[in-house]
């Protein structure tokens, strides 16, 4: 499992020829850090006097990103497993008309298991930049790049998690179940992205002493 490897090891499979890692894969990984800086920002506020009002509440937000960064650790792992399902499908035979019937529910089915690893991914992100929105407004202020960096990578991640929703959706025949997943997916990015860019403005507003 390349969670429990060396980064090196990562990077350089991800930058060779091999199938995967791959985008999805890196997108999850790139969501996974920037929760990482959520919690950073989060653990340097929790326990300290000048910031006992917000305890209670900054304290929550430290144990979902904590959760949201291992589940996007884990799917760091789980999207190159789910490549294999696709891989194998499109490598069955279609010699006969049965093979392609039984190649093309193969291929169907995967892409659905394929698409699941990068929506919970993406819907990890976006939870995670949710709660920046109220992070940045209550986070040791020694700590606000941090809060930024969190949110420039989880909107990235989520992002890159969304292209590889939509490379599998482009591919899969049920048109109801398509058309309702990129509904819902272009409302979640709208979403993220306004909140995302509004934290990036209280970021930099609050460096620049505004």
């Amino acid at each position: 499992m390349y969670s429990d490897g060396s980064i090196r090891k990562y990077l350089d499979d991800a930058a060779s020829g091999n199938p995967t890692p791959g985008g999805g894969s890196v997108s999850a990984l790139v969501g996974a850090l920037g929760g990482s800086m959520a919690c950073m920002a989060a653990n340097f506020t929790v326990g300290k006097k000048k910031f006992r009002d917000v305890e209670d509440e900054c304290r929550a937000i430290l144990g979902r990103c904590e959760a949201g960064y291992r589940t996007l650790l884990e799917l760091t792992d789980a999207d190159t497993q789910a490549y294999s399902h696709v891989s194998n499908a499109y490598a069955m035979p279609k010699d006969t008309p049965e093979q392609k019937a039984a190649r093309t529910q193969a291929i169907q089915e995967a892409l659905h298991i394929a698409m699941d690893v990068p929506l919970k991914a993406f819907r990890a992100c976006a939870a995670m930049i949710d709660d920046l929105d109220r992070l940045v407004e209550i986070a040791n202020p020694n700590l606000i790049s941090d809060v930024g960096v969190a949110a420039l990578h989880a909107y990235a991640g989520l992002r890159g998690c969304k292209l590889n929703v939509e490379i599998n959706l482009a591919f899969i025949k049920d048109e109801a179940f398509v058309a309702e997943h990129r509904s819902r997916i272009e409302a979640a990015d709208d979403r993220a992205r306004q909140i995302a860019d509004r934290v990036i403005e209280k970021v930099y507003r609050r460096i620049q002493g505004g």
